[in-house]
């Protein structure tokens, strides 16, 4: 089984389910998890986690994400980006009046934290049944608003109508409905024209690839080579090798006694002698508990086992 993480970018017209499907038969293995849903539309950065992997999957949905939007102003839709019905379309002279600093202020406005009411366009499900399949019925369902945190917003380029500017977010922050939201405050309403994933987490556009690309690298027999490793999600814990002597409890994850010079509570990356990485685990007393383990037992010979 292939266990790691593939870096991929989505083009547009692909779903994420696409991505995950093309990869299964990429890679000959139904193992394969994505770690959070891009529109159709949008572009970007999509981690999927193949084998062993898939049990960070959560782990990188929690993770901030930052996109690069393009507002545009004046237009509303049902879908609150350019793929959508116009519901509105704002006056010519309302949007002259809106001056580029006032946009500015309007948009930096929504940086911190603040709560958002998902759209009736996305994959939330209720009563068992995704909001789109309701909206695409003409059933409007009420929802919850959420709490979301915005870290930073960066305007990029003004040319009014149009404003193009990066935003670092929570999870569960829908950059359409941050723009209509945006476009409401102005008065002339608002929707997402381009979207573009730039970061998840640790992962970066500058390092995806297409599923063209990692289909060659497979083909070529180079897939390991783009494959980026399970603990590369918690390199900011400090990696320690176990002795020798603790194989037994490590591969059974049992908790392992610390190095007698470790004795502050801390969370680390453990590896066996081999250097493979066994889990995350937590130092308390002295004592190394797992709190997610990653061990594939059939890397591991009986005789390290013994």
């Amino acid at each position: 089984m292939i266990n790691g993480i593939l870096n991929v970018y989505k083009e547009p017209g692909f779903t994420s389910h696409d991505v995950v499907a093309k990869l299964r038969g990429i890679t000959c293995q139904k193992k394969i998890g994505h770690t959070g849903t891009l529109d159709p539309a949008a572009t970007g950065v999509l981690p999927v986690c193949l084998g062993k992997a898939t049990k960070v999957c959560a782990f990188l949905t929690e993770q901030d994400k930052t996109y690069e939007a393009i507002l545009l102003l004046g237009t509303t839709t049902d879908t609150q980006d350019a793929t959508g019905n116009t519901l509105r379309q704002a006056d010519s002279e309302d949007l002259k009046n809106i001056a580029p600093e006032a946009a500015v202020a309007a948009i930096l406005s929504f940086t911190g934290v603040s709560f958002q009411i998902p759209p009736m366009y996305s994959a939330l499900k209720k009563n068992g049944k995704k909001l789109y399949e309701y909206a695409r019925a003409g059933v409007e369902i009420e929802r919850a608003s959420r709490k979301i945190t915005i870290s930073d917003i960066r305007i990029i380029d003004i040319e009014l109508p149009r404003i193009r500017f990066s935003v670092t977010c929570s999870k569960g922050t829908y950059i359409r409905t941050l723009c209509d939201d945006i476009g409401r405050k102005l008065g002339v309403g608002g929707c997402v024209e381009t979207l573009k994933r730039t970061r998840v987490g640790v992962f970066n556009i500058e390092n995806s690839l297409t599923l063209r690309e990692i289909e060659d690298a497979s083909r070529d027999g180079q897939l390991n080579d783009i494959l980026i490793g399970i603990d590369s999600m918690f390199e900011e814990f400090p990696s320690v090798t176990v002795a020798e002597e603790y194989n037994k409890l490590l591969y059974n994850g049992c908790p392992v006694p610390a190095d007698d010079r470790k004795t502050a509570d801390s969370k680390a990356r453990l590896y066996d002698m081999e250097k493979r990485f066994i889990g995350l685990y937590e130092l308390n007393e002295g004592v190394y508990r797992p709190i997610r383990l990653f061990l594939d037992r059939e890397e591991i010979s009986v005789n390290n086992q013994a």
